[in-house]
């Protein structure tokens, strides 16, 4: 399947380690965390991505004009605009996915160790519109549950709530196209359309998944990497080295 790339946001909460360049560049040891998600897309056997330009998109094309891909890989650089929301931005390549039965896509800032044939077995059998990973949020907090006029009635560690966050990782039929209005984000209307009609999949999955929104989440990434024990590098269980 063809792998749809979010690569236009400003990147806002890590912009103080971005050094100038556009989130999807920023490195997880040697190479930009897009680097690893596409390896990772690949090593499943979907090698076609399709890259939604915006912020810095002339950086991105620098990237790749500098860096060659490998060549079983296909990559198209689409200008999708600065300012457009993630549903804005998949309406504009709609073109490029026109004729497919369904297709992946991706926030390109989050990396796991998911099986992703689970996840697409899954949602091809569950015949509905779009999926994507739900994981339990990595959070320290205490929430607290309290009456009108605030009486406490429930403290619950984070952990032990039903709590689950979109992870990014998505698959769609080409039927999500029927759900985007002009200037929907995709996280907005079009989702809630679909869970209204329970034509939405939330894949729950508890293994390894983690964003890189800040500076923290770089940092931890980065030691993970270092060690030699990356999770999300499922391509090395079959011998190939780290940063191939």
């Amino acid at each position: 399947m063809k792998v749809v790339l979010f690569c236009g946001g400003l990147g806002l909460r890590i912009r103080d380690v971005a050094d100038g360049v556009p989130k999807p560049l920023v490195p997880i040891g040697d190479r930009p965390i897009l680097w690893h998600l596409m390896q990772y897309y690949a090593h499943h056997g979907h090698r076609e991505f399709i890259l939604c330009l915006g912020h810095q998109a002339e950086t991105l094309r620098a990237y790749f004009r500098d860096h060659p891909v490998p060549s079983e890989w296909r990559v198209l650089l689409a200008d999708t605009g600065p300012d457009a929301s993630i549903g804005e931005r998949l309406s504009t390549v709609r073109p490029h996915v026109h004729g497919e039965a369904m297709f992946l896509a991706n926030y390109a800032d989050g990396l796991t160790d998911l099986h992703l044939p689970d996840l697409i077995a899954e949602f091809t059998a569950s015949g509905k519109v779009g999926a994507f990973l739900c994981i339990k949020p990595s959070l320290s907090y205490h929430f607290v549950r309290t009456r009108p006029d605030g009486t406490v009635v429930e403290i619950a560690d984070s952990e032990a709530l039903e709590l689950r966050i979109n992870g990014g990782y998505f698959v769609f039929r080409r039927e999500i196209f029927d759900y985007l209005g002009a200037g929907d984000d995709l996280l907005g209307e079009p989702l809630r359309r679909l869970a209204r009609e329970g034509r939405l999949l939330g894949y729950r999955y508890d293994g390894f998944w983690m964003s890189m929104d800040t500076f923290k989440e770089k940092h931890a990434l980065d030691a993970l990497y270092a060690s030699g024990r990356a999770p999300w590098q499922v391509w090395r269980a079959d011998g190939a080295a780290q940063g191939d």
